[in-house]
């Protein structure tokens, strides 16, 4: 826990900002698990962000910024410092560009691209979280990510804001400098998108969540897929080989294939089971523990390189391990 009252009664102080001491995180995590952080702040402008992390600096506390928790893993003892969220959450629409603030949901994106007829974001329709995550992971669905559209990122480097174009931002699949600079925090973006038919891409966004909410349902306690697909081009040829074509999309091999090939489906341990319909997904039944979780993370990945000798990489984010 954070030692000095100081810190809480600093940020009680700060306009625009949202205090909760002992915070579960388990309500604000999508895997429904994690035990409390100490304090919990969210700022709903970029002056209270601000003077938030300088207190946070300046108090040596632990402390760690956040988006909508959909892709975290956070342990059970919980954080025993300060958990910072963004929350401005605008969005503005001039023509074919679009500028997000990082505490937007990004469904709202979604929407608001699709309502004035811009194309590509309607393929992420149903991807749970916030934009700000959504461009540190480099989100995407169905042919799509939403590097491809962004021109420029606002970010706060420790010191000021600053700004990055889409080339220095580094992007690559579900990646970006941001996420190699776990200092640097994203606050907002730019995208130009094309024109589209608006009943078109409505229609197709609908197909889209309809088979999403499918494989996950909104009211299942899991971060989606687990682990990231892997790039055909980087699999050793005797891996590559065994691959059927069938399974290759986009220059990708999922990672439930390789999981699929192992006998994960069904997996279970405590609380916490691996799908039986796809072995990329993991889920919280119920009453699952962080502990639980990882366990099952990790011989997925032990069975998998047994197998065929390659390391599957989280798409999930650990906080307080």
């Amino acid at each position: 826990m954070i030692s000095s009252q100081n810190v809480a009664e600093s940020l009680a102080a700060v306009k625009n900002l949202r205090l909760e001491r002992n915070a579960p995180l388990s309500q604000y995590t999508r895997f429904g698990i994690g035990g409390p952080a100490a304090l919990l702040a969210d700022a709903y402008d970029l002056g209270a962000f601000l003077e938030a992390s300088e207190i946070a600096r300046e108090s040596g506390v632990p402390w760690l910024v956040i988006g909508g928790g959909t892709n975290l893993v956070v342990s059970d003892s919980g954080f025993a410092g300060l958990i910072l969220r963004y929350r401005a959450a605008d969005i503005r629409v001039s023509a074919e560009t679009i500028f997000v603030e990082a505490g937007a949901v990004l469904q709202d994106l979604v929407n608001a691209s699709i309502e004035h007829a811009l194309d590509g974001l309607h393929t992420m329709t149903g991807i749970p979280g916030w934009v700000g995550a959504a461009i540190y992971g480099n989100a995407g669905a169905y042919g799509h990510s939403i590097s491809e559209f962004l021109t420029a990122v606002r970010y706060f480097d420790g010191e000021s804001v600053r700004q990055l174009g889409n080339a220095e931002c580094r992007f690559e699949y579900r990646e970006s400098v941001f996420k190699r600079r776990k200092k640097w925090v994203i606050l907002s973006g730019e995208l130009t998108l094309p024109r589209g038919d608006r009943d078109a891409l409505a229609k197709r966004a609908a197909e889209i969540l309809d088979v999403r909410n499918a494989k996950y349902p909104p009211s299942m306690k899991c971060a989606g897929s687990i682990f990231k697909n892997l790039l055909l081009r980087d699999l050793r040829a005797k891996v590559s080989e065994r691959v059927p074509d069938a399974v290759i999309r986009e220059g990708k091999v999922p990672s439930a294939w390789f999981l699929e090939q192992v006998g994960v489906k069904g997996m279970r341990r405590g609380g916490i089971e691996v799908a039986p319909y796809h072995a990329n997904l993991i889920y919280n039944i119920g009453y699952g523990t962080a502990a639980d979780l990882r366990f099952v993370i990790r011989e997925l990945k032990r069975r998998v390189y047994e197998e065929f000798g390659l390391m599957l990489e989280e798409e999930v984010q650990y906080v307080g391990f």
